[in-house]
């Protein structure tokens, strides 16, 4: 009986090289100031400024925010900082998106909110954060420091006179949370705060008393050290040991396959994957939460494994491979499609940010997986047999049936448009949803970016994270594919995106309901009130900015959507209302939510 490899891990990646050098190698984040200016204006010598600097410092010069009274002090410090730029968001929850949008990009994000109300409205978006290794700096305007220790009953709390309710919901969703309600250790909190993050590649919590950002401190007079953040390193027995043991138990394998994962990207590893893949000579795949993150015009590239809605020949080949190697893999219920996977433990080497396990054993700590996949790269055998089996039986896939131009627009019609559409100065963005599965399938040009968050799959991500990306990587167009149901929860920060005068152009595809949720488990609940979207968005615009729409019904509607969009809209932010028919789906969409609605409906094991 076949042993399926269940849900290994729960992590996802992050983006950037801040906080992961070379092995062997200090990393020291940005630039120190010249050596002769030691000291600063003492209006600048203040808390908030020493944050602003700090984020600079890091590589953040975007901060999304929404005012409260709490932290308005706070935003004036950090306006003042003239590297850093403040992003007004309609709400915190995109605040936070958009932060987790950037960080994708930079490598960190940062948001400011107000105490409680904003705090617990913006935690959703940092849990998000937290699922997707995300270093992300959450920074909450909170109470007078006079306050702490007092019976007072503040506003915008729940009516108790303790102020931990904030805290103690963030201690679940950040790897370090810093309370700053006096300025004697303000400096040290702030600086292990971000190293925190930067280190642990996840969220972080920074408290600051709505009184202490614009009192002067000898502390901050002079500029902050830079961050020297210590590397990780491999245990060298322990590397060799896990290289060898690897390369022999590939070397004997008639056909394997590599399949990167997630995790590469936390672990700084893709580099080093594809190094391994041109010495192997193996068909190599991605796990969909990987997308991007291997280039796809890789000459061995089969792919992406997803079970049995992976792309077309591509899980054949690894299913029947007799031993495959996953970097970084995240194993859950919507990855492994309702654990159905067809792969056995013993023939499986995985290999995580920091461990190597091989077969049913054994199993190597404190090796770090670039290292590990480098090694491994000098002592494989060179061997195509999976790669030549897959090019054998690969048939191209089919082009979409030809419609009369004026009949009702097709999903599988638009994404051929929108592949059309990508190039190395573009980024896909995938709401949650069946973009999910048509974004899978369009093939990405050398350096077109890729995004869509799947650990968490929260509906309405997309929206703040797409400003947030587009702030941070102004030289892409980004393109965002977004379903109407998803779209209701998040719009507001369209006008965002206008203000920031971004290109972006967003597809909303209107369907009139969650079709995700219908193919897992259909009701009424899954119908939602339909809206005019492109009327909505030219309200938002409101003649503000450079902003154009189109509500597209057929092909040739499209097909001048699009080239206004690329031409004479080029510069603008560009909104395409696509109307398709409500039980328009792709075919991965169907199969996948039958998995997983019978992996959610299996009923209760025997007590």
């Amino acid at each position: 009986m076949d042993t399926v490899i269940g849900s290994i891990d729960t992590c996802n990646p992050a983006t950037g090289d801040i906080c992961r050098p070379p092995n062997g190698t200090v990393s020291t984040v940005q630039t120190s100031p010249p050596a002769h200016s030691t000291t600063i204006s003492p209006c600048d010598a203040t808390l908030g400024r020493y944050l602003a600097r700090r984020l600079v410092e890091i590589g953040v010069t975007d901060v999304f925010s929404v005012p409260g009274d709490f932290n308005l002090t706070l935003l004036d410090h950090l306006i003042a900082e003239p590297s850093l730029k403040l992003i007004g968001c309609c709400n915190e929850l995109n605040a936070g998106y958009a932060a987790d949008g950037y960080a994708r990009s930079r490598g960190v994000g940062a948001c400011v909110v107000t105490f409680t109300v904003g705090g617990l409205s913006v935690l959703n978006a940092i849990a998000g954060a937290y699922s997707e290794n995300l270093p992300l700096i959450c920074i909450v305007g909170g109470p007078n420091s006079n306050d702490y220790g007092t019976s007072r009953i503040l506003h915008h709390t729940i009516g108790l006179p303790d102020f931990t309710q904030e805290l103690r919901c963030f201690q679940a969703v950040t790897c370090y949370q810093a309370v700053i309600n006096n300025l004697e250790d303000a400096h040290e909190l702030i600086d292990t705060a971000i190293s925190t993050a930067l280190k642990e590649s996840k969220p972080v919590y920074i408290s600051i008393s709505c009184n202490l950002p614009a009192i002067p401190m000898p502390t901050f007079s002079r500029h902050p050290v830079p961050f020297s953040l210590a590397p990780k390193v491999s245990n060298l027995m322990g590397l060799d040991a896990a290289v060898e043991a690897a390369a022999e138990f590939l070397n004997k394998a008639v056909k394997p396959v590599l399949v990167g994962g997630p995790k590469m990207r936390v672990a700084k590893a893709a580099d080093a994957f594809v190094e391994l893949a041109d010495a192997s000579g193996y068909g190599v795949a991605v796990m969909p939460s990987a997308k991007g993150q291997v280039p796809e015009h890789h000459k061995h590239f089969i792919g992406t494994y997803w079970g049995a809605v992976s792309t077309a020949f591509c899980a054949e080949i690894v299913e029947s491979a007799d031993a495959y190697l996953f970097a970084g893999p995240i194993f859950n219920d919507y990855s492994s499609v309702g654990y159905s996977l067809l792969l056995k433990k013993e023939k499986a080497i995985i290999v995580q940010p920091d461990r190597v396990t091989i077969g049913n054993g054994p199993a190597f700590g404190c090796v770090l997986m670039k290292d590990f996949l480098s090694g491994l790269a000098k002592r494989i055998k060179h061997n195509n047999t999976a790669y030549e089996n897959y090019h054998r039986i690969f048939v191209p896939e089919g082009k979409p049936l030809r419609e009369n131009p004026k009949e009702p627009l097709r999903v599988n019609v638009l994404f051929q448009h929108i592949q059309n559409l990508l190039s190395s100065e573009t980024a896909v963005l995938a709401e949650t949803g069946d973009s999910w599965f048509n974004c899978q399938k369009l093939k990405l040009p050398e350096g077109c970016g890729y995004e869509f968050q799947m650990q968490y799959g929260s509906i309405g991500w997309s929206v703040g994270a797409t400003l947030g990306y587009a702030q941070a990587i102004p030289n892409k167009r980004v393109i965002a594919c977004i379903g109407d149901g998803s779209f209701q929860v998040t719009a507001q920060d369209v006008s965002t995106m206008i203000r920031c005068g971004q290109k972006t152009i967003i597809f909303l595809i209107n369907n009139g309901g969650y079709t995700i949720e219908v193919e897992i488990h259909d009701g009424p609940y899954n119908v939602i009130k339909n809206w005019n979207y492109t009327a909505f968005v030219e309200a938002i615009h409101n003649g503000e900015g450079k902003c154009w729409t189109a509500k597209v019904r057929c092909e040739d509607e499209l097909v001048k959507a699009i080239s206004t969009a690329t031409n004479e809209e080029k510069e603008s932010f560009c909104f395409i209302e696509v109307i398709v028919h409500k039980d328009d789906t792709s075919k991965e969409l169907l199969e996948w939510g039958s998995r997983v609605s019978a992996a959610n409906s299996r009923p209760p094991n025997p007590q």
